[in-house]
């Protein structure tokens, strides 16, 4: 029997997604409260793992087990036995066939920064702050370049372990929402710290300290020693993956 499950996650106090010998990772803490639950050990799959400090809005995971619990007793046992950071927001049995990763058709990101002469207090562990004024249209404007099947090597950190640079990008946005300017991304998949070096190309173009179309100009020119330097980890979280409308699974990520 395969099980889906949807997660949140703080992922502030995390060495990342992925599981680890010697740190706290999401994983790690997931699986050990999932085992505690089917009494046997449990691995999951998850749609895309997030680098340390990167949250999740709507993380997908599925693991096999022959444990009968309804999805209920998957969510409120496993939540029971998390630390605070992490929630499991839904579970559901799945085809065997589904994959949390191969099945998805596309991931989401979104990245808040906070601009405004003040740092955070409240909201420090979600935000990136950035005291110079941004022009959020710049932003968006330069952004455009992105959309499309391209060679992201520009944008990928030098520890990226993926085959090929070659990545789609569906959709990018930029907008101003009072203090914060917030950037959206889409894609059918993404390289390592992908999302936060095309962040942080984008800040000196907000600032004006670079034209719109540098943009264009480093995705052509393959170059991460020219890009702008990886913004902080803080203002990331993976909005989630989407699935084709045949799985079943909730809205917040079915297409």
């Amino acid at each position: 029997m395969r099980i889906a499950l949807g997660i949140e996650y703080d992922g502030t106090d995390f060495s990342g997604w992925q599981r680890l010998s010697h740190r706290d990772s999401v994983q790690g803490a997931l699986e050990k409260a999932l085992s505690f639950v089917a009494a046997q050990p449990v691995d999951v799959t998850c749609a895309g793992r997030t680098d340390a400090g990167v949250h999740g809005r709507c993380q997908v995971v599925h693991f096999d087990t022959d444990v009968r619990r309804d999805p209920r007793g998957w969510v409120l046992g496993a939540c029971s036995n998390l630390p605070t950071s992490v929630a499991v927001l839904w579970a559901q049995e799945v085809s065997d066939e589904f994959h949390a990763r191969f099945s998805a058709r596309s991931r989401r990101y979104c990245y808040r920064i906070l601009n405004r002469p003040v740092r955070a207090a409240l909201d420090a562990r979600y935000v990136t702050w950035e005291r110079h004024p941004l022009d959020a249209a710049r932003m968006h404007e330069a952004a455009q370049a992105l959309v499309g099947e391209h060679d992201f090597t520009a944008f990928r950190a030098i520890a990226c372990q993926a085959a090929h640079a070659r990545r789609e990008v569906l959709a990018v946005s930029v907008r101003r929402e009072d203090e914060q300017v917030i950037v959206e991304i889409e894609a059918n998949a993404f390289l390592h710290h992908m999302v936060r070096n095309i962040v942080g190309s984008l800040l000196p173009i907000g600032r004006g300290e670079q034209p719109i179309d540098w943009m264009g100009e480093l995705l052509a020119g393959r170059n991460r020693e020219v890009a702008g330097p990886t913004a902080p980890s803080s203002g990331l979280t993976f909005i989630g993956p989407r699935y084709e409308a045949l799985w079943g699974l909730p809205a917040e990520v079915s297409q």
